[in-house]
């Protein structure tokens, strides 16, 4: 059909034949409009492309330029592609790991845990109790070139950068490289608060991102200064010290208001490895650490070159407190009590105390020195010495030999047999039953139920007065007397001046079978110091506040008269025997009234030694803590030695007072009385003591007919 068509002619195109291919040759017909307006439903007839034919002389010069082009524009976009995802990568760990933290809007600085400053009653700072160490101190408060330590050796740039330091980042990662000046860190010193604050010590790269953030949040919160003085409160420095003051106390024993610049700069070096540069234990890499942040404060313009050379002509030593051990036991003391006054510490607190220092340390140096001269020979191996005011107030409290090596406070929580010390109780009871220290009872064996006890030098005298068995420290009498009294009317009298412990109401109470601690006796001994009032013991005057209120303040409180004045004469005049002529005659203090007991347990399992004058009462125990027996350490030796130690230099410079009362003479005298009491007789200056070698026998009295009274024998 087609060949006999002529080339001219032309016919309507079908589209019932072939319809693809038809359509498709006419869409070749439209024009770019025309397929504009359709869409594009069909695409273009490619037609065979001649390929270009190459200009020999551009020796493809132009398809170079092409591809050098291609390849920059391709490393631009990849690096910037690979620039961007590493950016959503870095967003969305930091977001992860801000996730972990608390919200921003809620988050605050935790409270530093509470200070307890324990003070001496002078003033001067005995412990710090709580986790820190020591109290919060303002950035005011202290010299400035301390801050400016910490800035120069940790942190040169923290008053420029925002918490983050990328130039100190960067110098640290330069130097590290090199290996110079030994491996740096770049965190800032805000960095270092937020991880002190917030976070834990681990090395972790997703601690160092919230280290980060926190950094960030706390430079947008709080001013410079006042991260500069969060962190000097905050950051350790070893040996439990936690900020600059509890270090300046533990280290140099003085507040950080009057360090110098020399331990200002061992301070801030510290910090950098508390351990390793302690001061106290590595004195020479601490001061060389020093040296560097001495240098590091001129070179900066901090202190004067002839500072930094004065700082380095005399460095800083650290010094170890008088009495650092034993005032341990007094600071332990007092937080044992301070809840009873003020309940939880919230915050920083101020404990104004009793304690004297000179007689705590004189105290604890005595006794030191005695247990070391002679406590291996005697088989002695501890010991305690409560000194206190005869209103209570405690003035020296030592609870043992050395509280490095035992914090177990004999003197506050000790139970031990006081022996013979007790018997004052028992001789009180019966004068209140209206006996006399004249009053007569035979020194002979006794038994009751099976259990006859004996003097110490299994001799008996006969007939003696109460003074007399007193001072000599007889057993049977007190004995005697416990049942004529009553044992339950003994232990009321104790518990009545002072003896809170469990006492057994039983025949041997008299021989101070029943255990009671050091500060429980010498509570009652004040009794007979004051002029017969009961007191308790105290160690706190007063508690304050940081900001300085006044939370606690102790006012007078007795409880009133317990021992009648002719009643405390004639105790007195009997204590007084003691140490005149009886088992005390060794510990007397010249020029003084002085009244003390003293008291051996069997086996020689405790030994104690009690006197006092109007000025002070002090009680001393020696003993061992396992219960085991000395060999024959007598109440009148060892433990009257040190008490007589410590008491005459605790009275040395003082004006003599006699103790109040007055000391009862004897009975009313009569012209039948030949000019002395008939039952008062005493023994001669030379006499030993029944706890000695030899003990005095006072020949009975003799009576007297009517012309022998009136005109003498």
């Amino acid at each position: 059909m087609s060949d006999r068509m002529g080339r001219g002619e032309w016919r309507e195109p079908s589209f019932e034949q072939g319809r693809g291919n038809s359509r498709d040759d006419f869409d070749m017909r439209l024009s770019d409009d025309d397929r504009t307006l359709r869409g594009q439903r069909a695409a273009p007839r490619k037609e065979p492309r001649t390929p270009p034919r190459r200009d020999k002389r551009s020796g493809g010069g132009r398809r170079r330029g092409r591809k050098g082009r291609s390849f920059l524009g391709g490393l631009f976009y990849w690096t910037l592609v690979l620039g961007l995802w590493c950016a959503i990568g870095v967003g969305g760990l930091v977001a992860y790991h801000a996730a972990q933290l608390p919200p921003i809007n809620q988050l605050t600085v935790p409270k530093r845990p509470p200070n307890i400053a324990i003070l001496a009653a002078d003033g001067s700072l005995l412990a710090n109790r709580g986790e820190t160490g020591g109290r919060t101190i303002t950035i005011g408060e202290i010299p400035p070139y301390l801050p400016k330590a910490f800035v120069a050796i940790e942190d040169r740039r923290f008053y420029e950068h925002f918490g983050i330091d990328p130039i100190g980042l960067t110098r640290a990662v330069v130097n590290n490289l090199r290996r110079s000046g030994g491996v740096q860190g770049g965190s800032t010193l805000t960095q270092q608060l937020a991880k002190n604050l917030f976070l834990t010590q681990e090395r972790t790269a997703a601690r160092k991102i919230q280290e980060a953030i926190l950094a960030l949040w706390l430079e947008r919160t709080y001013s410079k200064d006042q991260i500069l003085e969060l962190y000097l409160n905050r950051v350790y420095f070893g040996s439990g010290a936690y900020g600059v003051e509890a270090a300046a106390q533990r280290y140099f024993n003085k507040s950080a208001r009057s360090v110098t610049i020399a331990e200002a700069a061992m301070l801030a070096g510290l910090v950098q490895a508390p351990s390793r540069l302690a001061p106290n234990r590595n004195p020479e890499a601490a001061e060389k650490r020093a040296q560097l942040v001495i240098a590091a404060m001129a070179e900066q313009g901090l202190i004067s070159q002839a500072s930094a050379k004065t700082a380095l002509v005399a460095p800083a030593e650290a010094t170890e407190r008088i009495g650092a051990g034993s005032v341990n036991y007094a600071a332990d003391y007092v937080m044992d009590v301070l809840d009873d006054f003020i309940g939880a510490v919230e915050g920083d607190v101020t404990v104004l105390t009793t304690i004297d220092t000179k007689l705590q340390a004189s105290a604890e140096t005595i006794l030191v020195e005695a247990l070391a001269a002679q406590g291996a020979k005697l088989h002695a191996g501890q010991g305690a010495v409560v000194s206190m005011a005869p209103d209570g107030a405690l003035r020296a409290l030592i609870g043992g030999r050395d509280y490095t090596k035992s914090q177990f406070n004999r003197a506050t929580a000790a139970r031990r047999q006081p022996g013979s010390a007790f018997k004052p109780f028992v001789y009180l009871a019966a004068l209140e039953q209206g006996m006399t220290p004249d009053t007569i009872r035979e020194d002979s064996p006794v038994t009751i139920k099976g259990w006859t006890p004996e003097n110490n030098s299994r001799t008996y005298r006969g007939p003696v007065t109460l003074q007399t068995a007193f001072a000599h420290s007889l057993n049977t009498v007190p004995v005697k007397l416990n049942q004529e009294v009553t044992p339950r009317e003994s232990v009321r009298v104790a518990q009545r001046l002072g003896i809170s412990s469990a006492l057994q109401a039983n025949p041997s109470l008299a021989l101070g079978t029943s255990e009671v601690t050091p500060v429980e006796l010498t509570t009652a001994y004040a009794t007979f110091a004051n002029g017969g009032q009961a007191v308790l013991p105290y160690v706190i005057r007063e508690v304050k506040s940081l900001s300085g209120k006044v939370i606690y303040a102790r006012k007078g409180a007795g409880f009133g008269t317990v021992v009648q004045p002719q009643t405390l004469s004639m105790m007195n005049a009997m204590f007084h025997e003691v140490m005149t002529s009886g088992t005390g005659s060794k510990a007397n203090i010249a020029g003084w009234e002085v009244g003390g007991k003293s008291g051996t347990t069997q086996d020689f399992r405790d030994a104690w030694f009690v006197g006092f004058t109007a000025r002070l009462v002090t009680a001393v125990w020696v003993g061992n803590d396992d219960n085991s027996t000395m060999k024959r350490v007598f109440g009148s030796g060892l433990p009257a030695e040190i008490w007589a130690k410590y008491m005459r230099a605790a009275h040395a410079g003082m004006q003599p007072a006699p103790l109040p009362g007055g000391l009862w003479h004897g009975a009313p005298k009569s012209i039948f009385d030949g000019g002395a009491p008939v039952a008062g007789m005493r023994p001669p200056a030379n006499t030993q003591t029944a706890e000695g070698d030899r003990a005095w026998v006072q020949p009975a009295p003799q009576q007297k007919n009517l012309l022998e009274r009136l005109f003498g024998g």
